[in-house]
C-alpha cells in the first residue's frame, strides 16, 4: 500500500513571526523556515506503518515555492521514499491544495493519504477534510493512534469529552494531532541517502487545476498589546476594582 502525506512550508516555530510593514501579510523574506510541526508527525507515522509492513512506499507531496523542495528533503531524510514538488508562486488556499492532492491521488493510488490536522501559519485545519470530501473517502481528524487491519483501520481521536475510536474502510484520509507519535530525528547517513532519493517537479496546470486564490487578504495587522497587570493589597480593593474596572469581553 501506498502512503502519500503531504507536506507544508512554514515560517519555523520557534521564530517569531513579524507582520510586513505594509500591512499586507507576514514577513517570511530572510526568516527560517521548516516543515510545519503536525506535517511532521504525519511523516513520522507513515514511517512506522511502513516499518510495520503495513507500507510498500511514502510519498511527500509539496505545493508552493521551489524553496518547498527542502522541506520535501527533509521528510526523505526521515526515509521516505520520493517525493512530488507542486510548484508555483500563487497563495495557495485549502481547497487550491485540496484539488491538487486530489489530481495526485488518482495518479499515485495511495491506500491512505496522512496530514497534519492543520498548518502552523494559517491554522485553517481543512484541507484534509475538503480533500476526503472532493474523493468521498472517509475520514478521520486528530488522529492520537492509528491501528491498521487489512482493509480496514481503527483511529482513535481526541474529542471534548474523551476518546474516540472510528473504524474506516480504506482507502482514507486521516489528520495527525499532537499526541499521535514524537517525530524521529534525520542521522547523517540518512540526510545523505535523502539527497539522491528522486523528486519529481511539476505545475498545477500539469495537474489540470486553476490554484487562483479566491480570498484577499485587507490587511494584517499584530494583536494589540495587553495592559500590565496591577497589584492591589487586599481582596477588598480587589472586589472594588472588579466592580469598577472589569470588563466583560
Amino acid at each position: 500500500m501506498k502512503l502519500l502525506v503531504p507536506v507544508k512550508r512554514v515560517v519555523d516555530y520557534n521564530i517569531k513571526v513579524r507582520v510586513k510593514s505594509d500591512g499586507s501579510g507576514v514577513e517570511t523574506a530572510g526568516v527560517k523556515m521548516s516543515m510545519n510541526p503536525f506535517d511532521e508527525i504525519a511523516v513520522e507515522e507513515a514511517m512506522r506503518l511502513k516499518e510495520a509492513g503495513v507500507a510498500t512506499e511514502v510519498i511527500i507531496v509539496s505545493a508552493g515555492v521551489a524553496q518547498a523542495a527542502e522541506t520535501i528533503r527533509t521528510a526523505l531524510a526521515m526515509g521516505a521514499d520520493r517525493g512530488i514538488l507542486v510548484e508555483t508562486d500563487v497563495a495557495l488556499e485549502p481547497l487550491a491544495v485540496a484539488k491538487l492532492l486530489k489530481a495526485l491521488v488518482a495518479r499515485e493510488e495511495p491506500g491512505m493519504v496522512i496530514l497534519g490536522k492543520q498548518a502552523i501559519d494559517d491554522d485553517m485545519n481543512a484541507t484534509g477534510q475538503m480533500l476526503a470530501a472532493l474523493l468521498g473517502w472517509p475520514q478521520a481528524t486528530f488522529a492520537s493512534a492509528i491501528k491498521v487491519e487489512g482493509s480496514n483501520i481503527q483511529v482513535t481521536r481526541e474529542i471534548d469529552g474523551g476518546l474516540e475510536t472510528l473504524a474506516l474502510s480504506l482507502p482514507a484520509i486521516v489528520t495527525a494531532d499532537l499526541r499521535l507519535n514524537e517525530p524521529r530525528y534525520a542521522t547523517l547517513p540518512n540526510i545523505m541517502k535523502a539527497r539522491k532519493k528522486p523528486i519529481e517537479t511539476i505545475t498545477p496546470a500539469d495537474l489540470g487545476v486553476d490554484p487562483s486564490p479566491r480570498l484577499v487578504t485587507e490587511s494584517v495587522a499584530e494583536p494589540p498589546v495587553h495592559k500590565a497587570g496591577v497589584l492591589v493589597n487586599s481582596v477588598g480593593e480587589l472586589v472594588e476594582k472588579l466592580k469598577l474596572e472589569a470588563k466583560v469581553i
